[in-house]
């Protein structure tokens, strides 16, 4: 939980410093972030800590969801109904983030799941050209991309304060099940240095990746600029994505890829 929270921090504090020099526009984007690794100072270490700050982020999130199943977590409805809307939050957020260098699997990517609103019956094309902002993904649809970018981490860092509110009134689980009351000690030192633990180890480790390997994770494709005349040989989301994509590509049918995609959050 608590390096969720400075992945958060991490992330809003990167992503603004980038926000700083990025061009939300299909004839710049590519060009800015380019310009950003280039020619900013550190814009370069500022862009690989929050692209592989990314994948920390959803290392962080898959680890406290499975400890919460295997420790019944979900009893606590509330604290547990805001972590699933945290976690689509998170989740839209890094989808449409991941648009915005406006590279080829950015475009491809974005045509591809924008697609999926198709599959609903009746509303599903006007729903579609309603997100894209026109006919197909154009600038309209990087724009408002950029936009809901950078307000949906607030609207996070709101519903995580909620998520915190709601798992204080209960207090949290232990391995047994016992009541831990008599157990109890002092926040300070013991936890907030186990979680400067946490932070130290989660740092050097977001440090060394994005120092020795930023590339590691991403899309070669995404090195060539968006072309809607070319599609990417492979269209494949990050890996954090992998299992909901592999779902939607398993299934023959289009809405019933989409519910089975829906149905794994």
């Amino acid at each position: 939980g608590s390096l969720l929270g400075l992945c958060l921090i991490s992330q809003i504090l990167t992503g603004l410093f980038l926000a700083m020099h990025y061009t939300p526009d299909v004839e710049s984007a590519f060009a800015s972030v380019a310009h950003i690794c280039r020619d900013v100072n550190f814009g370069w270490l500022i862009r690989n800590l929050h692209a592989n700050g990314a994948s920390f982020f959803f290392i962080c999130i898959y680890f406290h969801i499975g400890r919460g199943l295997y420790y019944g977590s979900y009893l606590y409805k509330e604290t547990w109904n805001i972590g699933v809307v945290l976690l689509l939050l998170v989740m839209m957020t890094a989808f449409v983030g991941y648009v915005l260098p406006w590279g080829q699997m950015s475009f491809w990517g974005a045509t591809v799941i924008t697609n999926l609103l198709s599959a609903v019956p009746y509303v599903g094309t006007t729903l579609v050209e309603w997100i894209w902002g026109g006919f197909s993904v154009d600038n309209a649809t990087l724009t408002r991309f950029f936009a809901f970018h950078f307000l949906f981490p607030f609207v996070i860092a709101a519903m995580t304060i909620l998520h915190l509110l709601f798992l204080h009134e209960t207090g949290s689980n232990n391995p047994i099940g016992l009541n831990s009351n008599a157990d109890k000690i002092s926040f300070h030192p013991y936890f907030s240095y186990k979680d400067l633990l946490g932070f130290v180890i989660l740092l050097v480790a977001l440090a060394s990746l994005a120092l020795f390997s930023p590339n590691l994770l991403g899309d070669p494709d995404n090195f060539t600029p968006a072309n809607p005349m070319v599609t990417p040989p492979h269209i494949k989301p990050e890996w954090y994505f992998l299992f909901a994509y592999a779902i939607l590509r398993s299934i023959p049918n289009k809405l019933g890829g989409v519910l089975a995609l829906l149905a794994s959050k």
